[in-house]
């Protein structure tokens, strides 16, 4: 098991150091295998769904949506919940998602 720290990473006998290079060591001598580390980017954007029944669905709808035409959909994070009222009553739920996808050329 590998724990992780925002500063650095902790092995599960408790040893810990700073860097990449330090977790592929712990990794290797934890598993007897050369660990590979793999380089990908991933882009982030911003995404508002919405619905007339909840937050949930308009969550949902926003990452169906963009699934329609992103490919490699990985992390979806709802950051915002708002309604939008009309005459003193909810008219729908939007949902502010940040979606992260794998970027990339022809790979």
């Amino acid at each position: 098991m590998l724990s992780i720290n925002l500063n650095h990473w902790v092995a599960e006998d408790g040893q810990s150091a700073a860097g990449t290079g330090t977790l592929i060591a712990l990794m290797s001598r934890r598993t007897g295998k050369e660990a590979k580390m793999t380089e990908s980017i991933y882009k982030v954007i911003q995404l508002v769904g919405s619905s007339e029944t909840s937050w949930e669905e308009a969550a949902k709808n926003a990452i169906e949506k963009a699934g329609q035409t992103l490919r490699d959909l990985r992390i979806a994070e709802v950051e915002k919940l708002d309604m939008k009222v009309e005459n003193g009553k909810v008219a729908s739920f939007r949902a502010r998602v940040n979606l992260s996808f794998k970027y990339g050329g022809g790979e």
